[in-house]
């Protein structure tokens, strides 16, 4: 799978995605100051699935409507780095397939999946 990583999720989840052999770009090595509609666009045109922290990805994608390849929303402001690695591992494990062109969110150890309309 092709994922963007958005800053803020972690070295430790980006080292896991490429182990787990996935194409995987971070948002850290693209440098501050690029903008949220511009990475969505990126990683749209890109075909790449985002993970964030960031909440103004579902207001640009799901409640404006703009295209993307996924969006997946890990709503863990004060987890560690490794709670966040087990989190997304936890996700892709038993749910990897229904990720793309979904707009997921995971807060309190549940997960919700809307699929793109």
């Amino acid at each position: 799978m092709k994922i963007f990583v958005d800053a803020g999720v972690g070295r430790l989840v980006v080292d896991f995605l490429t182990d787990a052999g996935h194409d995987v770009v971070d948002a850290v090595n693209l440098g501050s100051g690029v903008e949220d509609i511009s990475l969505l666009e990126l990683a749209n045109k890109q075909g790449r699935f985002i993970i964030t922290m960031d909440k103004d990805f579902g207001e640009l994608a799901y409640r404006s409507g703009l295209p993307h390849a996924g969006i997946h929303l890990l709503r863990m402001d004060d987890a560690s780095g490794g709670d966040k690695r087990n989190a997304v591992q936890m996700i892709f494990e038993k749910h990897e397939n229904t990720l793309l062109k979904a707009f997921a969110v995971y807060n309190k150890n549940r997960l919700r999946i809307r699929t793109q309309r």
